[in-house]
């Protein structure tokens, strides 16, 4: 539904989900290969929540100066993170977000929380797993705090992750990712010295064709909808949080990730 722009080719690791995707979706061609889609398209889309696959699965179009965009979360390393941050600073068209930074019921908190007073307190719920939808958490907050977070203590464990990061402005910020808490997906909460507010993400075609707007707006602009520097950070918590629940709930500050 965004003029001017449509998906072309498919390629899925089970052949046969391509097959049922193009028939669901209405896409007219079926690749054997991804790198088929080669000098057929003018950009792509990896759609898999698994960051340590994300290098590989997008090198092929990267080397071939083809823009790309890739699902939640980029990276769940330090070493494909800097290998991303390598293609970027060549001036490779590389995007990643979760939807929830487009999320309706958020976007208007972004970076304007003043009726709330000063920000102390931010928590943010999500099911699943911290390493697949613990970006969806925290790109829910991220952009209504804005960049400048210190440090980040995970004292959960792989099937509950309790994550407690620190902001410079003097905000704390809780996310919780417990793998069977779906009553609980994209919660968030907005504690001021002057006032507070809860929030209940629930509109997912709104945010999601919204992030593919802003994709379809970059190819044509070049202008990035998320500085990379952002997108960065957010990367770099999300790693944090993995050390830290890995070495037993040690504070990751996060210079020790630059």
């Amino acid at each position: 539904g965004i003029p001017g722009a449509k998906v072309t080719h498919v390629w899925t690791d089970d052949p046969a989900d391509a097959v049922d995707v193009a028939k669901v979706a209405l896409i007219p061609n079926v690749v054997a290969r991804p790198e088929d889609v080669i000098g057929k398209v003018d950009a792509v889309l990896v759609a898999t929540d698994k960051g340590f696959e994300h290098v590989e699965r997008a090198r092929p179009f990267v080397e071939a100066g083809i823009p790309v965009f890739i699902d939640k979360p980029m990276v769940d390393n330090r070493q494909d993170l800097a290998t991303f941050t390598k293609w970027v600073g060549e001036g490779r068209a590389i995007l990643s977000s979760s939807a929830m930074r487009y999320a309706k019921e958020y976007v208007p908190y972004h970076r304007a929380t003043h009726a709330l007073g000063k920000l102390r307190h931010v928590s943010a719920t999500m099911a699943k797993s911290w390493e697949a939808y613990g970006i969806h958490a925290l790109e829910s907050v991220y952009p209504i705090t804005g960049p400048g977070y210190v440090s980040v203590q995970n004292i959960g464990d792989k099937d509950s992750n309790v994550v407690h990061l620190r902001h410079r402005d003097g905000i704390d910020v809780i996310i919780q990712t417990t793998k069977d808490m779906f009553g609980g997906f994209g919660m968030v909460t907005l504690g001021g010295t002057s006032a507070g507010l809860q929030l209940r993400f629930s509109d997912t075609y709104h945010a999601f064709k919204t992030q593919l707007e802003g994709y379809v707006s970059y190819l044509r602009t070049g202008t990035r909808p998320v500085p990379w520097e952002e997108t960065r950070e957010l990367m770099q918590l999300l790693i944090a949080g993995i050390e830290s629940r890995e070495q037993g709930g040690r504070k990751v500050l996060l210079s020790e990730l630059e």
